[in-house]
């Protein structure tokens, strides 16, 4: 706390006259990363389109350098607080939910743009790709893990996918 009044120039009455509590201001810090990791998503589907956005998210986790924060906020949190619930736990959970309905809407998105067949399930597919997206951050935040190779083995079972284009 001290830290953050220093960087804030707040005092300690000023920093609760603000955001009320600690814990409040970490959900604000989360609705923030939510909204800047919605941000570069949707950057990223309208350069490439739905599938090949989701490739590329893949593969701009695993070039992350080592230290910068590879781990979600949202799931460190879930795990942190979700068995005691409270705020914090069910925003990250709503969070991470939203997610999921995000990755959800692109994979419908590539079915309806004929780009993978119809008859997955899109629910099933974003559960499993979200998935994998955890599993990566986290992987990627051990030493000897070559992330890049993990993504592209997942970007693989993507790949699987799509549908052959007709010529």
């Amino acid at each position: 706390m001290k830290d953050l009044e220093r960087a804030l120039d707040m005092r300690p009455g000023s920093f609760y006259a603000a955001f009320g509590s600690k814990e409040a201001l970490f959900a604000l810090a989360l609705e923030r990363y939510a909204e800047d990791g919605a941000a570069v998503l949707a950057e990223l589907v309208e350069t490439h389109g739905p599938l090949d956005a989701l490739i590329a998210h893949l593969r701009g986790l695993a070039a992350c350098p080592p230290g910068q924060g590879k781990a979600c906020m949202a799931v460190k949190t879930l795990l942190e607080v979700g068995g005691r619930g409270g705020v914090l736990a069910t925003r990250s959970d709503a969070l991470l939910s939203q997610m999921e309905a995000r990755f959800a809407a692109l994979f419908a998105a590539a079915q309806a743009s004929g780009d993978i067949d119809a008859s997955y399930d899109p629910d099933r597919l974003a559960r499993r790709y979200q998935s994998d997206v955890t599993g990566l951050r986290a992987a990627s935040e051990r030493a000897g893990v070559d992330a890049v190779a993990l993504a592209e083995d997942m970007v693989a079972d993507l790949e699987r996918l799509r549908r052959p284009q007709a010529n």
